[in-house]
């Protein structure tokens, strides 16, 4: 089949783009993925994005997303795209399930995933205490004791993030050295709320009834096991975009982010547009993948337009 536009990913850029398009009659298709809703399906409370002064539950705030993209006429598809033809217009999607779907317009918000340890406890208690993003979580955290995990800069940032609601925020990591610009280094460990357990593996997360009661870790030098008393755990060890299926053929920075041209979502494809965490390596929040969804579709209505007067020009 054809459309007008397709979007590949429901997080809140993609749907946020459906509403726009659905709302100027260009009758998107969305196509799921294999994590609907995206990341925020995952979480408990929202209480960052705006218009819910009490807060909001993130698959109730996803939800409510997609019944207003299908009231306004988008079209939402459960499945998952594994390869894309950009060479030429109009685009072609090949999908799992062996269907192929074209599209003179394609918004890509497929989003980044965090990655993880892949240690026992760490998937089932996401949303019970191991967190991926301070910005969103930490508030929820006040005057407890939290162990971030990384070495980087964005360990560093978070740690001293915590630190407005934390008791303690201590740091593991598995090598002695960090791997954070030394700035960052020197801040952090300039705060006397953050704490240090260096050279550390984590092996386990603990948890019980109400949630993560600790991390249990391997100390690298004498090669005995701890436990590590924490209330919260968050995953500072980077994202990956989610692009594998766009086989190289559209530029991306260095940590494999697509690029688009700044001030828009254009990508360096005409008619290919980048919204979200794919394409966002520094705010990865709710509103701001929201907003560039927005970005996104009108950008893409502007192209389509433009389509059309070249057609009767």
């Amino acid at each position: 089949m054809h459309y007008k536009a397709i979007i590949i990913g429901t997080g809140p850029a993609g749907l946020t783009a459906a509403i726009y398009l659905a709302r100027a009659n260009v009758a998107p298709l969305v196509i799921e993925g294999i994590q609907p809703g995206g990341q925020l399906t995952t979480t408990t409370e929202v209480d960052n994005f705006p218009g819910f002064p009490d807060g909001i539950m993130g698959p109730e705030l996803m939800d409510n997303m997609r019944k207003q993209s299908i009231r306004f006429d988008a079209t939402i598809q459960p499945g998952r795209v594994t390869e894309v033809d950009m060479s030429k217009r109009p685009f072609t999607l090949f999908l799992e399930d062996g269907g192929q779907l074209t599209a003179d317009s394609l918004i890509i918000s497929t989003g980044a995933s965090a990655k993880k340890l892949s240690i026992p406890g760490e998937t089932e208690n996401i949303g019970r205490g191991v967190s991926t993003c301070a910005t969103c979580d930490g508030f929820f955290f006040r005057n407890k004791k939290i162990i971030v995990i990384g070495g980087g800069d964005t360990a560093m940032e978070e740690a001293q993030y915590l630190t407005r609601f934390a008791s303690e925020v201590r740091v593991v990591h598995r090598r002695n050295e960090l791997k954070a610009s030394k700035i960052m280094q020197d801040h952090a460990r300039g705060n006397e709320k953050i704490a240090w357990s260096l050279n550390r593996t984590p092996l386990e997360v603990t948890a019980g009834p109400m949630g993560v009661s600790g991390l249990k870790v391997r100390n690298n030098e004498t090669g005995e096991e701890e436990l590590l008393e924490a209330d919260g755990i968050f995953l500072a060890i980077g994202h990956t975009p989610n692009t594998g299926f766009l086989g190289g053929q559209l530029p991306t920075d260095e940590l494999g982010y697509l690029q688009v041209i700044p001030g828009t979502s254009q990508t360096a494809i005409p008619g290919v547009f980048a919204c979200g965490d794919v394409q966002d390596r520094i705010y990865r929040q709710a509103i701001t993948s929201a907003g560039s969804g927005c970005m996104a579709a009108l950008d893409a209505e502007r192209f389509l337009s433009e389509q059309t007067l070249n057609i009767f020009a």
